[in-house]
């Protein structure tokens, strides 16, 4: 080929391919840390390289998410694992493509705390929640979990402990502080540390070094998830930015802060409205490669479903869809 036959190919590539327009995706999520690899592939152009323009669509409770992406109002979203998303998925409607943020040694996601003046009375290990109450934002919900988890590895009975629903994490930090409720499991947020050096709770311990656990998941409506070709070009680029975010903050040995962790906290910054220092208490762990722990999610089915959270069959293999979402278990 002559030059001037090479300038004229590249010409028609550019018209036909270089211009044409990325398809526009809705991705449903909280704003925070849990969502940062889909905001560092935004960020640095990952989702644009595979054709794709996403628009983020704010939540400020996780129920909302998987229930816009059965109605179609969403294409994509990043959900915590609960009795409510397995409800909805059992139904044949969503579908999991790829693991979200896990629970992992190190990482201080969610902490226990305790009211003070019961921990000076000598509530101070994990294993006394028997007999106690705890609040919960949500009944069915990632603490609630969290609690059945802690009974299961010490060996108390779940039935012992009361749960009391406060709808929101400010309430639940509330009930602790004035003793209304025993203890509660927080996510770590800027609003905890103050309230913390206050001195009205007590910290017990954190949630990924007691029990890790398949905190979320990257979701899409079954219909969807026949668009193979949208998948994978989805994926392609929320693995890309998993991998960044693992490698700025994740090491052999638990957490710690790699050569690009700074511009990765501002980029998280850019997306929550948090400062970096924020940003940086909430540091979650994301598998580089966006894998699945499906051994756990097998074990949430169970569990919800033994605690009356699920109501009737829940097929695990009908949840995941294993056409795209890899399992942690095979490295």
């Amino acid at each position: 080929m002559n030059f001037g036959a090479a300038i004229f190919a590249f010409l028609v590539a550019f018209v036909f391919f270089g211009s044409a327009s990325a398809e526009p995706i809705k991705i449903g999520l909280l704003r925070i840390t849990v969502s940062a690899p889909i905001y560092v592939a935004i960020d640095r152009g990952y989702f644009a390289a595979e054709g794709l323009e996403p628009q983020l669509v704010y939540f400020e409770s996780g129920p909302p998410i998987p229930a816009g992406v059965v109605s179609g109002d969403l294409d994509f979203g990043a959900s915590a694992l609960t009795g409510g998303f397995y409800n909805l998925a059992g139904r044949g409607a969503l579908t999991i493509i790829a693991g979200l943020a896990r629970e992992m040694p190190g990482f201080q996601n969610q902490g226990y705390i305790v009211n003070r003046r019961l921990y000076d009375s000598g509530f101070k290990t994990l294993k006394q929640f028997a007999d106690h109450s705890v609040a919960v934002t949500a009944a069915g919900g990632p603490a609630h979990y969290a609690v059945g988890l802690l009974a299961d590895k010490y060996g108390f009975d779940l039935g012992s402990v009361r749960i009391v629903v406060t709808q929101s994490l400010s309430n639940a930090v509330a009930a602790v502080e004035t003793a209304q409720v025993d203890t509660t499991v927080i996510s770590m947020t800027p609003a905890i540390p103050p309230i913390l050096e206050k001195g009205d709770v007590r910290l017990l311990g954190w949630v990924g070094d007691e029990t890790p656990w398949q905190f979320g998941a990257v979701i899409t409506s079954k219909r969807n998830a026949d668009r193979r070709d949208l998948i994978e070009h989805f994926l392609g680029a929320y693995r890309r930015g998993a991998k960044d975010y693992h490698d700025a903050f994740a090491g052999p040995e638990g957490r710690r802060d790699g050569p690009d962790a700074p511009t990765i906290l501002a980029i998280i910054s850019k997306y929550t409205g948090l400062d970096a220092n924020g940003v940086k208490l909430g540091v979650t762990y994301a598998d580089p490669q966006g894998r699945l722990d499906i051994k756990d999610v097998r074990h949430q089915i169970e569990w919800y479903r033994a605690h009356g959270f699920i109501k009737g069959e829940v097929n695990t293999d009908a949840v995941i869809d294993m056409r795209y979402a890899e399992d942690l278990a095979a490295r």
